[in-house]
This record gives C-alpha cells, sequence and structure tokens, in this order.
C-alpha cells in the first residue's frame, strides 16, 4: 500500500515558529512516532512525505535514524493540505492504484488501523477512519452566538485519518475541486462533493491530532502508558 503523509503544515497552534511535526515527543521528533507505526504495519511498502524542501533534511535525519529512507520519497507541499495532497498524489508512482493519506500529526495511530484501512481500501472506493462522537454537538449561529439546532448525536462521527482512495478517482475529485474552487479540509469532502460514496472504517480513540500544547501533553500520556503496558 502507498501512504501519503501530508507534512507542510507550520506549528502557530502550538506556539512555535517551526513544524509541528519537527518538535519533541518525548525526545523524538513527533513525525517519528507516525512513521514507527507506518513501518510497522506490513500493509505498507511506500511513503511519501510532502513537505516544504528547507524541511527535507531534518525529515530525512529521522527516516534514516529509522532505517527507512528505502521507502520514503519527498515531494514538495502546497500552501495548504488540500494543495499538498494534490501535489503528493502526482508524486505517486504509475502504478499506484490505492492509497492512504494520513496526517503526519495523527502521531499516535497504531500499526493495526493502517493495516486495517489499508485492507478495507481494497474493497472500497473511499473510506475514513472516524470514530462516534461522544458529546452532545450544537450547531451555533458565527454572527450571533445562538444555538441554531442539536443534531442527532447517533449519525455523527468524528473524521480521522487514515483515509484511503482509488488513485484515479481521488486525482479526479482534485481536478474537479480546483475547477469549482472548492476548498475542503480533507478528502472525504472531495468525494462528497462528487457524490462518490466514503465507507467508514472504526477508528481509535486515542488517535488524537496534536494541534496544540494540550494535545502534545494528552499524547506524552498515551505514550508513556502503551510503554507500560508494552514493558
Amino acid at each position: 500500500m502507498y501512504l501519503l503523509i501530508p507534512a507542510a503544515g507550520s506549528g502557530k497552534r502550538m506556539g512555535s515558529d517551526r513544524n509541528k511535526l519537527l518538535m519533541p515527543l518525548l525526545g523524538k521528533p513527533l513525525i517519528t512516532w507516525t512513521l514507527q507505526a507506518a513501518k510497522a504495519a506490513e500493509t505498507i511498502h511506500w511513503i511519501g512525505i510532502i513537505a516544504q524542501p528547507h524541511e527535507w533534511q531534518d525529515f530525512r535525519d529521522v527516516v534514516n535514524s529509522l532505517n527507512l529512507s528505502r521507502r520514503v520519497r519527498f515531494i514538495e507541499g502546497g500552501s495548504t493540505r488540500q494543495e499538498s495532497v494534490y501535489r503528493g498524489l502526482q508524486g505517486l508512482p504509475a502504478v499506484a492504484e490505492q492509497v492512504l493519506i494520513h496526517d503526519g500529526a495523527r502521531c499516535l495511530a497504531t500499526p493495526d488501523l493502517f493495516n486495517r484501512c489499508a485492507q478495507s481500501v481494497l474493497t472500497y472506493p473511499g473510506l475514513i477512519a472516524a470514530v462516534p462522537v461522544k458529546d452532545t454537538i450544537k450547531v451555533v449561529s458565527s454572527t450571533t452566538q445562538l444555538v441554531q439546532s442539536t443534531p442527532d448525536r447517533s449519525q455523527l462521527w468524528a473524521a480521522q485519518t487514515p483515509q484511503g482512495f482509488e488513485v484515479e478517482t481521488l486525482k479526479k475529485c482534485h481536478d474537479e475541486g480546483m475547477r469549482q474552487g472548492w476548498e475542503v479540509t480533507d478528502d472525504a469532502a472531495l468525494f462528497e462533493h462528487c457524490n462518490l460514496p466514503v465507507h467508514i472504517v472504526d477508528g481509535e480513540e486515542t488517535n488524537l491530532k496534536v494541534t496544540t500544547p494540550m494535545d502534545l501533553a494528552i499524547a506524552e500520556f498515551i505514550l508513556k502508558r502503551r510503554m507500560r503496558e508494552q514493558s
């Protein structure tokens, strides 16, 4: 399976002036934990890291420390996640028929989750890892800050990554998105805009996205707990 990791973002919400994926988590760059899980997933044999060229060497140092250099390719990122994934799709080998896309900041994803998504995308043209929403969600007016409605929680799922797709179908969705001027925060939304089905694969409660310093503290707690359980 082919895996694309968008890694061209900044660390502004982390209060940092550098890419958050290079910030330390238990003494290792955050992306190290993502790559370790991908390395341990027997279904993943090719990884594309989508990043800005001036950061390639930093990411290459991580890749070399994990003995992954033969399996990793670097692709120049764009100004948005959507543009970065588009560029990543163009950088896939011509033989790639399916692809998983995983945010590098979701550094707690397990090899099992990668494997389950990789197996499922062989059956479904589009899928996302997701978990049922636990909280009651309110739809709020952005101008008045008044609650407008309360959606049925039983139908709400929190989207995660990996997300998996047929490569040619996703390329067509990205092309259509560019023509239509769609701005989306994940690739499944492009499938939805194109009226294509997106299947749910059960995600993991611990598969949080590290965005703020509090997220980083939670990730440290989860990793330490895993280490104790494995020792």
